[in-house]
């Protein structure tokens, strides 16, 4: 029988995977902090980004908490949620990064090719961001839009097919689940700013400078959602918001003082996460191996 190749599963899931194993077998106990983020990257030899990924899967199936200013806590089994499939979902982290890879060249490209109308039609989908936005409305769909149209105005179909897949793919749990913790009304004012660097790049038609405005919005994106889900996304939050989420959840599911989990804490066996070896494909023992490309994903548009 021909040995098939084994994809490597994604870093995320290999690091929510031990991460939850440790929380069922009772080492970090319901009600107890999790140790810092800081803290856990290093045990573990990964990456905060990746990290980050891996604790909103674990949050997304109901395995902890976030407390604002306060720390990650190990929810009950009875507030675990039946478990979701996410072995079809990319780390939204990772999105970021191919959507600043892409988007950039389809920012130069739309600057380049892009026909009046075209510019006219993506000036039209960022005043509309605007206007969402200072009518305290959630701008995504126009947000979507905007990038849409700046593909559009390539003139190549492929492209707007990636563009509309890539945006859409963060309309999925993960992402929607990391977004909520960052969806302020500061975080879409800095948005539009970013937007319209953009925008008057395009207007100028200056392809280069498209590109790095584009680049630039991606890069502060990742920044932004890369920040201490603790810390960080509390700090757009206004006052009231904030004394809300401090107060009753942590009483609500008997979350106990850090301190009184800080010995067993330091005890707890995190392994580091290391990635497995390339497994080739071949026909034959001794035959050349030769590695198969993963099959490709495919996801539908949600408008």
């Amino acid at each position: 029988m021909p040995i098939e190749a084994i994809e490597p599963q994604r870093l995320y899931r290999q690091i929510s995977d031990q991460l939850r194993k440790l929380i069922v077998d009772g080492e970090f106990p319901v009600g107890s902090r999790l140790p810092s983020e800081r803290d856990l990257s290093v045990q573990l030899g990964v990456s905060r980004p990746s990290l980050r990924e891996a604790l909103i899967a674990l949050e997304v199936e109901g395995y902890i908490e976030v407390h604002m200013g306060s720390g990650i806590y190990v929810c009950p089994p009875v507030q675990r949620e039946r478990r979701i499939d996410l072995s079809s979902e990319e780390g939204p982290l990772e999105l970021i990064r191919a959507r600043a890879m892409l988007e950039g060249e389809v920012a130069y490209a739309a600057a380049k090719n892009g026909k009046k109308a075209q510019i006219d039609a993506i000036e039209e989908a960022f005043q509309q961001m605007i206007e969402n936005t200072s009518a305290g409305a959630n701008p995504l769909e126009a947000d979507r839009l905007f990038h849409i149209r700046v593909a559009e105005a390539t003139g190549n179909s492929v492209l707007v097919g990636l563009v509309t897949q890539l945006f859409d793919a963060r309309l999925g749990p993960l992402f929607d689940r990391l977004h909520s913790h960052f969806d302020t009304i500061e975080v879409w004012n800095d948005a539009i700013e970013e937007h319209s660097r953009v925008m008057k790049a395009l207007r100028a038609r200056d392809p280069e400078m498209a590109r790095q405005a584009m680049r630039r919005h991606m890069d502060i994106a990742f920044k932004r959602y890369s920040a201490s889900l603790v810390g960080q996304a509390a700090q757009g939050r206004s006052a009231a918001q904030i004394k809300k989420k401090k107060a009753g959840p942590v009483k609500e599911i008997g979350i106990v003082k850090p301190d009184a989990k800080k010995a067993a804490l330091k005890s707890t066996p995190v392994k580091r996460i290391t990635k497995p070896a390339a497994v080739k494909k071949t026909s034959a023992p001794k035959a050349a191996v030769k590695r198969a490309p993963a099959p490709a994903k495919r996801r539908s548009a949600r408008a």
